[in-house]
Parts: C-alpha cells; sequence; structure tokens
C-alpha cells in the first residue's frame, strides 16, 4: 500500500489504488468479478478494467460501490471543508440559496 501523501500526489497511483481496494473488498464479499458486475448493473468489461487498470466511469464505480455497501464512503469525496466561524456558515447558507 501507498501512504496517502503518495495516494493524493499521483493520480495513477491513486487510481491503481482504489481498484485494488475495490478487488479485496469483492472477493471478502465471495463475490466473483461476473456476480458484482450484475449486482451493480455494469458490465463485466468495465469492471474488468476497473480493476486491471484503475478506469472506470464515476456512475459506474457508484453503482460498485452501493452493490458491495461501501456508499457510506462516497460522503467523503469532496468532503465540505470545515466552517471557522458563523458567518462563515451564514454566507455559505446564502450562496446556495442564490444558485439554486
Amino acid at each position: 500500500m501507498i501512504n496517502n501523501y503518495d495516494f493524493f500526489k499521483l493520480p495513477g497511483a491513486a487510481l491503481a489504488e482504489v481498484a485494488a481496494r475495490e478487488k479485496t473488498v469483492r472477493r471478502k464479499r465471495g463475490y466473483s468479478q461476473v456476480q458484482l458486475a450484475e449486482k451493480a448493473g455494469v458490465s463485466l468489461g468495465s469492471l474488468r478494467r476497473f480493476e486491471q487498470t484503475g478506469k472506470i466511469a464515476f456512475e459506474s464505480l457508484v453503482s460498485i460501490m452501493f452493490a458491495l455497501g461501501c456508499a457510506d464512503e462516497l460522503d467523503r469525496l469532496f468532503a465540505r471543508p470545515a466552517y471557522s466561524s458563523i458567518q462563515e456558515v451564514i454566507d455559505d447558507a446564502e450562496k446556495a440559496r442564490r444558485t439554486r
């Protein structure tokens, strides 16, 4: 495994690491590639390519995460920044209202 610094520094390494993690979870859950592809509603070719190269459409990755019971991990992607003041919360809420 690579450390977090390298994981976020190198896109290719990040792709490979995510694919390796998915494969480990798939195997622990007892799914073959065929079974997971069917359960997730993605093509077997997409799943195989993902596990070999780390490349996959985001929609397919999300479907795989749901099928593996890992959807809660999506919440950590692009996590919201921590607020340093109540004014930042108010400003952010106001901005969100204007963009709806």
